[in-house]
């Protein structure tokens, strides 16, 4: 095929266009969307329909914009109020975890390494480095399908999971480019290590919170002529945050995930808009870091290493995550023992252990087409063995309740410097006891009725308006706590 711009549009379109497609089905049976994603570009990949991709860098710098946005969207979807119950456990999964992780499942690698009918040989650093992009998990995989089953989890299990998912990759990305480097120079000592790791660590978390705040301000202060451009301020702000952070020797995804936190948890103009934008964007670039990863990969050399893939996806599995969750949690006597045994299945790995190992192609490390296909490998296994058997898990070790229906606001929002909350209820025999029109019923103090929805018809309401029983209301009322339900 003679490559022109339309033949590229044509081919992404029906790539972006099959992918969701195929994503549909997959959420309808429990799948995550990712593992539909990646097999719909092995599918058009080399092995496959024939579409050649094999440019590393390329998909790297589309997978740190995506990671970036993602990063960042899941922080400004982050209440602290939810996490600040579990800030301990949660950012010791997120950083000891991952190290944990790391070395038990590094010295199983190269353990592994010492057996001949095993199709790799790495020697113990890169061993651990293999172990390094595998170490962080994927939250949006795993709410992705708990939603689709429309579970919730008990013991603020939900808020600790994704503050341990949104806050590890930060973790395993230093990691890889530590040993990296040791691998490179091979005299980095131990103090050297600990120096980079506290250094990416400081500066990151500082510029984070600093130009979260900064961020913030400026949104708040700016007066655009047009709402929509707001959106794209706050996206140019995320890479701001993580290049001048990326700049100072700090970690950028750990400084623009701490940036999300800030801006999400402050009052905010256009706030709706920015998020709504965001997770729009976010799933986009979702899409296409999948897609391009799975084109990466080639599967026949990718099944060349299936039998130790296999065996290294199951050690960490049902050992090192387990293991590292345990040893993790021991301080925290209150945390559940199934709660510990839910979080240790939920060690789910998504794109960035993927974008991870093209770090070591990059830098020509020695055995980097091995790591990158045991982490794709791994990757696959991972999302068919824990990703479509988490809702079953929660509900074996009972940690899983229903859903609870949202409330219905009409499709309506309203800034949140009004301090005003929007409610919505039903009508029913009581409330019409004393008179039937809306004058006469009794409401709390403070609140108005905005809307009356009436099957599928809506009524804009005056006193004089009649109500009948199953009537929708649509309330405002002032000077209401957040999530504070109004009594009838």
């Amino acid at each position: 095929m003679i490559i022109t711009t339309g033949n590229i549009l044509l081919i992404g379109s029906i790539l972006l266009i099959v992918s969701i497609v195929l994503s549909k089905a997959g959420y309808r049976f429990g799948v995550p969307t990712l593992l539909v994603f990646l097999i719909a570009g092995m599918l058009f990949g080399s092995d496959g329909l024939g579409l050649q991709f094999h440019d590393a860098s390329e998909a790297q710098f589309i997978g740190v914009i995506a990671l970036s946005i993602i990063l960042f969207s899941g922080g400004l979807d982050t209440r602290f109020s939810d996490i600040k119950p579990i800030l301990s456990p949660g950012i010791t999964l997120s950083t000891l975890g991952v190290v944990l992780t790391t070395l038990f499942s590094g010295l199983f690698i190269y353990w592994l390494s010492g057996f001949g009918w095993i199709n790799i040989t790495l020697p113990l650093t890169t061993s651990l480095l293999l172990a390094a992009t595998m170490s962080s998990t994927d939250s949006a995989s795993v709410f992705n399908i708990l939603r689709s089953q429309r579970m919730s989890l008990k013991h603020n299990l939900r808020p600790m999971l994704e503050l341990e998912s949104g806050s590890n990759d930060p973790m395993a990305y230093m990691l890889t480019l530590v040993l990296i480097q040791v691998i490179g120079t091979g005299d980095v000592t131990a103090g050297d290590v600990i120096s980079m790791l506290l250094i990416q660590f400081a500066v990151g978390g500082v510029a984070g919170f600093l130009l979260g705040k900064a961020s913030t301000w400026l949104i708040n202060k700016l007066s655009l002529h047009n709402t929509s451009l707001y959106p794209i301020v706050a996206l140019g702000l995320v890479f701001f945050v993580y290049s001048i952070t990326d700049v100072c020797h700090g970690n950028g995804f750990l400084a623009v995930y701490i940036a999300g936190i800030v801006v999400g948890n402050s009052r905010l103009c256009f706030k709706r808009e920015i998020s709504t934008f965001l997770d729009g964007v976010t799933w986009l670039l979702q899409i296409v870091l999948f897609l391009i990863l799975g084109l990466l990969v080639n599967p026949r050399e990718m099944m060349s290493i299936a039998g130790a893939g296999a065996l290294i996806g199951i050690f960490m599995i049902i050992i090192a995550r387990p293991l590292s969750v345990f040893i993790c949690l021991l301080p925290f006597r209150k945390i559940h023992l199934s709660s510990r045994l839910f979080i240790s299945w939920v060690g789910l790995r998504g794109a960035a252990p993927i974008l991870f190992a093209t770090y070591p192609i990059i830098a020509n490390v020695e055995g980097a087409n091995i790591i990158f296909n045991v982490v794709f490998f791994v990757t696959i296994l991972s999302l068919i063995v824990q990703g479509t058997t988490l809702s079953t898990m929660a509900r074996w070790l009972k940690v899983s309740e229903p859903q609870p229906e949202t409330p219905d606001h009409f499709g309506i929002e309203i800034p949140e410097e009004l301090d005003t909350a929007l409610n919505a209820i039903d009508v029913t025999a009581d409330m019409l006891v004393d008179g039937v029109t809306l004058k006469e019923i009794k409401l709390p103090k403070g609140t108005l009725v905005m809307l009356i929805r009436r099957g599928q018809e809506y009524i804009v309401p005056n006193g004089s308006v009649q109500l009948i029983v199953g009537d929708r209301l649509l309330l405002l009322s002032q000077e209401v706590k957040p999530r504070e339900k109004i009594k009838i």
